[in-house]
């Protein structure tokens, strides 16, 4: 959750689309970077969010669960 300075927070969420992707999270200089990463490392897609405006990051972890195809 984002303060976007409106009278609401704005939500994002980034996810790993594809099997073998994941997502990381990296602090820098007072930016927030998380971003969609395949398993040879290259970024898929980056969000970039200035810490200070940042009120909650919540990480959830994979389901670990296959669901079989029919």
């Amino acid at each position: 959750m984002i303060d976007a300075g409106g009278t609401t927070p704005r939500t994002y969420e980034v996810r790993a689309t594809r099997a073998g992707r994941r997502v990381e999270v990296a602090t820098r200089r007072g930016l927030v970077e998380v971003s969609e990463v395949t398993r040879s490392g290259s970024a898929v897609r980056t969000a970039r969010f200035m810490s200070s405006r940042i009120l909650a990051l919540v990480e959830h972890p994979a389901d670990g669960q296959r669901k079989a195809s029919a």
